[in-house]
């Protein structure tokens, strides 16, 4: 490695020694007060030109190995997730629309605009299902990692599309000689005690679940075994990991143990879906029936309880292996290599499938399953006959068949090759193949088929006097039998096996990246600021990348004949190329003035070329001043971009589901005016009906992708203030603005319902199918279309902040404190040009704002380093209060009924070690098992169990424990 005299830019640096030592620390390190003149330079998250230990003008969160340790974390993403300018993506309690993928969420502009690198290169896309092609992190061994460096704001000069909310940089171990296993146990406890579920859970005769549980357990087990070559030239690192998660279900807490919402009067009670183990029968008007054993009687608002079976925590074994390597071809050339490999199967469990009312259905009234009690209230009390037919919808659970279970694998390779070295004493270069892929495989049991469920319904007697189904006897479906809804003691096995159906789906993502750089060092050609002593750096480098993704369900997928999902799943296969040409500059343009030790400007461009006959052009503009050892400023613009991926540009038109509450039915929350609600095509008679409500939260609409979508754009401000006003003191302060344009993601339906509620646009009205007869919007395939388009504006904005502390003990070591968190001043969408702006911040709410962004979220720390080889750390999360975002009849933003209470968590951790082979850590986290908010109606997929379970400690307690022991 070159060796610099950069003296001037390094002794006035700052932040020294805080990287070794805090837990969360910005990267600003050059090197302690009183450093030499000889430096190594290296290459720092956010710029490809190697400089001095110091990040310079972004402001880099760094997460390391000890970090990981001290929170006992065997998910990555549970780690990044506790960061304040981290909000929580797909994790393991996401089980309603799992993807089986981890994934990381910066700004909370969504995953796929945080890039996901591991070394500064791309991890491939996660998974070709629906909401899980961002980067999956479960490939990221937790062992192995060095650091995490976070850099939010837009990096797509430096890094290329996708980087428009920032980077996640995960620095692997490369260098490591010896052998190292380690074993990490954890687990669950929480004490059940929350009084109002518990009656609420009386209320309805539910069983409250028992008053302490201890579940959730984890092991974690890691092999590390590294060799030099015999000459010393090379090294050799292999790791092998293995993790176990066992499942945790709803029914283990009291405030999960039942779909909760609240009535009128803001009281908690257990609700559920109408769609119930006895069977809703019902035409949305004036029947509305249930079974209790072979009579009908009135449903009188019996709902179905489908949170207990629902998996609070997703089981999941993940196996990883791999090897890093390099080796000196000479003392200035070095190739090297990373290979990787992961298996990762994990099943999402939720309540059991059924008839949901999915399409009308003509029931005979000489069916021979009705009997004479059921005959008389539904046909003869109405004047209707034996060779009559009454056209109706029917619910019905599915309990005798068991919970559906989605079972999810991932599969993935990576392989890096590349070689970098020294061409003279100015120039280097680096240049790499990166290839990655997942291979996807998804089996999903336990549901019922649309139209096996049609045909079992219609029931008839043959010639023999046996019932059979009508299909049977005119032969369109002999296999088919008979399903006795009227009567459900009598369902059995024959029944279900007709009725059940299983789905697959199997896919792939590719991404291929060939890239080269040189970067250089131009003091000795001259190129210097008047002034300075030292030159601009450079770099100049070269991209191609290639991504590929492709996914076929099967029949019953892509026919919406699962009944249980929400309409069909379309296949999709597409690829993209884009070439690209990037440079970066660093200048000095002032060294050891009266006013300023020195300050530095960094340039970045990056220009893209699409196969999709698109271009972009992205760039940077910062600055990096000292004005002497006590105080610094640094300010950035950059512009990001993001061009659609695969799944955004060619995915085919489907339906499926949205959380929301239809305000145009009978007892909404906050309804719209008749007139209002004809616009959107209610009917007078529909107005205020009970067939407009889905009580579950689920309505349809179809989304699919767009081959015209043009690349978003993102520009990024920030300034920052350094103070270092005393030694051992280091405060950083960073205000951040983002701005993105031409955004690509749907108009949510709610957004879309509301403008042609309200605004009275047509545009938006012709995008609302509602069904003729009821109203409705969730029953059958009635939807409203949410295509993505390239959408009008987010804005997010606020104040980082960063303060680390050290004090001397002296014989008894020394204390360390932190201090990280993020002010959050806007969080704002305006969907169309010129419409209405939601403004989230101190929000959460089921369709625009969904997980809660409060306006502070803050963490602070303390660590006692002591003489004996053992470290003492105590930690204090804080997660500010959200309230309910909601719009009245006149447009206006109003808080709803629930607001989300601030949480403050505990954590205490420690480890001692033992000897030079030995150490051992344990900790526990949320220490004194605080309940997470509860929300009634959570949206499904960001919400689980009545709780954020991204946001929030969901599961209570954590506790863990483990060891290493390794030898060199």
């Amino acid at each position: 490695m070159k060796q610099s005299s950069l003296s001037h830019a390094i002794k006035l640096s700052i932040f020294a020694t805080s990287i070794a030592a805090s837990s969360y620390t910005p990267m600003l390190i050059a090197a302690e007060k009183g450093a030499t003149e000889s430096v190594e330079r290296i290459e720092v998250t956010g710029s490809r030109i190697k400089r001095a230990a110091m990040l310079g003008a972004s402001p880099v969160t760094t997460v390391t190995s000890e970090d990981i340790k001290v929170a006992g974390i065997t998910r990555v993403e549970d780690l990044l997730n506790d960061l304040p300018a981290v909000f929580a993506g797909q994790t393991s309690g996401t089980a309603n629309g799992a993807t089986g993928t981890a994934t990381v969420d910066l700004r909370n502009l969504g995953p796929s605009r945080t890039l996901v690198l591991i070394n500064g290169r791309r991890m491939p896309s996660g998974s070709p299902s629906a909401g899980g092609i961002s980067a999956d992190i479960n490939q990221i061994p937790a062992a192995l990692v060095e650091r995490v460096d976070v850099l939010t704001g837009g990096s797509s000069a430096t890094y290329g599309s996708d980087a428009v909310a920032g980077v996640v940089n995960f620095i692997l171990k490369d260098d490591f000689e010896g052998f190292q296993f380690e074993y990490q146990g954890s687990m669950y406890q929480h004490k059940n005690d929350h009084g109002d579920m518990q009656r609420a859970l009386d209320d309805v005769g539910f069983e409250a679940p028992e008053k302490n549980v201890t579940d959730g357990n984890t092991h974690d087990f890691s092999v590390l075994l590294g060799v030099n070559s015999a000459d010393g030239r090379g090294n050799l690192t292999g790791y092998a990991t293995l993790r176990e998660v066992d499942a945790v279900t709803q029914n283990n807490r009291d405030y999960s143990a039942c779909a909760m919402n609240t009535d009128k009067s803001g009281k908690r009670v257990c609700a559920g879906s109408s769609t119930i183990p006895t069977g809703r029968f019902t035409d949305f008007d004036e029947l509305d029936l249930t079974t209790n054993g072979n009579t009908f009687v009135e449903r009188d608002g019996l709902l179905y309880n489908y949170g207990p079976l629902n998996y609070f925590q997703r089981p999941d074994t993940r196996k990883t292996f791999g090897v890093t390597g390099h080796y000196d071809l000479s003392d200035s050339h070095t190739v090297y290599t990373e290979m990787s490999y992961m298996d990762d199967r994990t099943v999402a469990q939720i309540a059991p499938s059924g008839s949901f009312f999915n399409e009308s259905i003509d029931i005979q009234c000489d069916n021979p399953l009705l009997s004479e009690q059921q005959y008389n209230k539904l046909c003869d009390s109405r004047g209707l006959g034996r060779d009559d037919a009454v056209s109706m919808f029917i619910g019905k659970r599915n309990v005798e068949g068991g919970p559906r279970q989605d079972d999810l694998r991932h599969t993935s390779s990576r392989f890096v090759l590349g070689i970098r070295g020294e061409i003279n004493d100015d120039w280097s270069y680096d240049a790499f193949m990166n290839f990655g892929s997942v291979a996807y495989v998804q089996t999903y049991e336990n549901d019922l088929s649309i139209k096996r469920i049609g045909r079992a319904l219609q029931a008839v007697e043959d010639d023999k006097g046996n019932i059979v189904c009508k299909s049977v006897v005119d032969g369109s479906d002999p296999s088919c039998v008979p399903w006795n809804v009227f009567d459900p003691s009598k369902i059995d096995k024959s029944q279900l096996d007709y009725l059940t159906i299983p789905l697959y789906s199997r896919g792939d993502t590719k991404t291929k990246q060939l890239s080269g750089y040189v970067t250089g060092d131009l003091t000795d050609a001259g190129i210097i600021v008047p002034g300075t002593s030292t030159g601009v750096g450079v770099v100049f480098g070269f991209e191609h990348r290639n991504e590929y993704l492709t996914l076929n369900p099967d029949g019953n997928f892509t026919s919406g004949d699962g009944a249980g999902q929400g309409g069909p799943t379309s296949g999709v296969t597409g690829e993209f190329d884009v070439n690209e040409f990037f440079t970066e500059f660093n200048v000095p343009l002032v060294e050891d003035t009266s006013y300023a030790e020195y300050i530095t400007l960094e340039l970045a461009y990056r220009y893209s070329d699409y196969s999709t006959d698109k271009q972009t052009n992205t760039y940077k503009t910062a600055f990096d001043v000292r004005f002497n050892q006590q105080v610094g400023l640094r300010a950035s613009y950059q512009r990001a971009v993001r061009a659609g991926n695969v799944r955004d540009l060619f995915r085919q038109p489907s339906q499926g589901l949205f959380n929301w509450e239809d305000p145009c039915g009978a007892g909404a929350k906050n309804p719209l005016t008749k007139e209002q609600c004809a616009r959107t095509g209610v009917t007078d008679s529909q107005y205020g009906s009970k067939a407009l409500i889905n009580d579950a939260g689920q309505y349809n609409s179809v989304t699919g992708g767009n081959p015209d979508l043009a690349p978003e754009k993102s520009d990024t401000y920030s300034f920052g203030i350094l103070l270092s006003p005393i030694d051992n003191l280091d405060i950083a302060i960073d205000y951040f603005n983002i701005t993105v344009s031409d955004a690509i993601q749907a108009i949510p339906e709610a957004s879309i319902h509301n403008e042609c509620a309200v605004n009275d646009i047509k545009e938006f009205c012709d995008l609302i199918n509602r069904d003729p007869k009821t109203g409705s919007l969730w029953v059958g395939s009635n939807a409203i279309t949410a295509t993505d388009v390239n959408i009008g504006e987010i804005e997010t904005a606020g104040i980082d902040f960063d303060i680390s502390y050290r004090h001397s003990l002296e014989e008894l070591g020394s204390l360390r404190f932190t201090m990280v968190g993020t002010f959050l001043d806007k969080f704002s969408v305006q969907n169309l040009p010129g419409g209405d702006i939601d403004d989230c911040v101190g929000y959460w709410d089921r369709a625009v704002c969904e997980a809660p962004m409060p306006k502070l979220r803050t963490n602070l720390s303390a660590t006692w380093m002591t003489p004996w080889d053992a470290n003492l750390t105590a930690k204090v999360r804080y997660f500010g209060d959200t309230d309910e975002y909601t719009r009245d009849s006149k447009n206006e933003v109003v808080s709803g009924p629930t607001t989300l209470n601030a949480q403050t968590y505990f954590d205490l951790a420690g480890s001692w070690n033992v000897n030079s082979s030995i150490s051992v850590r344990a900790g526990i986290n949320n220490l004194f098992d605080v309940t997470p908010p509860l929300i009634p109606n959570g949206p499904s997929g960001v919400a689980n169990g009545n709780v954020f379970p991204g946001s929030y400690d969901a599961l209570g307690r954590y506790l863990f424990a483990g060891f290493t022991y390794s030898f060199n």
